[in-house]
């Protein structure tokens, strides 16, 4: 048994700054996550996010319950950056290669529209006309908008477009609303926070569907993972972040003309391989960010929350732990990505039983779930050394597919 815990150990490398009290007793040395100055600028303080949950931060490993860095053993440092949190996994495979405070609560800010897409393209008919109403154009004035106009007609692609390339938040305003069925965004919201408790992200919680600030909105680098997995496994989804620039065309009616959109997530012009992804900034969140890319067909993400857009901006942030996560085997591990569905298949599991890595499946797969057989890891606290580490045993586990 000794042994076996020794070989375990050497597994993850599990770095903490400081313990986090809901979380139980620290769980390894003190390093700090590397990170570089960024500017002093004033912002307004960081909201007050809910109490920490502990089932909640061993999803997808106990590994991954840090305030601090976790990398696998032997791995290259990963480069310094300016966000407050950050994970790269494998779209594919779903293993987590490594983080920073994978699940301490964050704000969106833009990615929330990725839960958006997560929960509605699905219901969507792209090539269906709609209206825009004054509902839709209830927005922050001053905030993000693609220039849709009440009373416009469009497609649901085109608004799809204006809310991916341009983050328009009264396209998340329309698109929240036609997707539920509903009079304004407001069922759009709950839909979405439901999609969000099916994929496994239970540290998110939606208030708006454009991610404009919004008392109690949170979520984490880890929730974002499993959220952009969800929407990278429909084709739609992939289309549109990949789309450089479209037209939003004119409303006669209105007496608008129409114009041209660039898509803002400078990933996909600069960074060979890149598959797209989403940009975000308001000032409570600072920048976040999301992208993915595909090397040698392997296709990795990073999400990131919390960066300052000096001496890096959020993509450039995303590029380097992209280029980092690369580097490493393809077998490096420190945990996985959930399946959707899984937790709310097995209410009753303990949450260890949350914690294991699980073979490789498709990302843009689809279709019901599946149960099969397979590993599971019990978590194990190894006196003296204070790490926690992931144990063998030949239990079951539920597989799914992405919707």
């Amino acid at each position: 048994m000794r042994a076996a815990l020794l070989a375990a150990t050497a597994s993850v490398i599990l770095l903490a700054p400081a313990p986090v009290a809901a979380a139980g007793a620290p769980a390894g040395p003190t390093v700090r996550c590397p990170r570089v100055p960024a500017p002093a600028m004033s912002r307004p303080p960081r909201p007050t996010p809910p109490p920490a949950v502990p089932e909640q931060r061993v999803v997808g490993g106990a590994a991954l319950d840090t305030a601090g860095l976790v990398v696998p053993a032997d791995a290259a440092a990963p480069p310094g950056i300016t966000a407050t949190s950050w994970l790269v996994a494998d779209l594919d495979s779903g293993q987590v290669l490594g983080g920073c405070g994978p699940h301490e609560y964050g704000t969106p800010a833009s990615v929330q529209k990725l839960l958006l897409a997560a929960t509605m393209l699905p219901r969507l008919d792209p090539k269906e006309t709609v209206t825009v109403t004054a509902d839709d154009m209830n927005i922050e004035p001053g905030s993000s908008a693609v220039g849709l106009v009440e009373g416009g007609r469009y497609t649901i692609e085109t608004i799809w477009l204006g809310l991916l390339l341009n983050s328009g938040n009264e396209a998340a305003n329309a698109l929240a609303r036609l997707g539920s069925g509903g009079t304004d965004a407001s069922d759009g919201v709950r839909a979405m926070n439901e999609q969000a408790h099916r994929l496994g992200a239970l540290q998110t919680h939606a208030v708006t569907p454009s991610g404009l600030d919004g008392k109690g909105q949170f979520t984490s680098a880890y929730d974002l993972a499993l959220i952009a997995r969800a929407c990278f496994a429909q084709p739609a989804f992939r289309t549109y972040a990949l789309t450089k620039q479209t037209a939003i065309p004119a409303q006669p009616a209105q007496r608008t003309k129409g114009f041209q959109i660039q898509n803002e997530n400078q990933l996909i012009f600069k960074y060979p391989g890149a598959l797209g992804g989403k940009t975000g900034f308001t000032d409570l969140a600072r920048h976040t960010y999301v992208g993915a890319a595909e090397r040698s067909g392997r296709r990795l993400v990073v999400t990131l929350l919390g960066a300052e857009p000096a001496p890096k901006r959020g993509w450039e942030q995303g590029a380097a732990l992209l280029d980092w996560g690369f580097t490493l085997p393809r077998d490096a591990s420190v945990g996985r990505l959930v399946e959707p569905g899984e937790l709310t298949a097995t209410p009753s599991a303990a949450p260890s039983a949350l914690a294991v890595p699980i073979g490789p499946r498709p990302a843009a797969a689809s279709g019901p779930a599946r149960t099969g057989s397979g590993w599971l890891w019990s978590v194990v606290a190894v006196s003296g050394a204070g790490v926690l580490v992931l144990l063998g045993g030949l239990l079951w586990r539920r597989r799914a597919r992405l919707p």
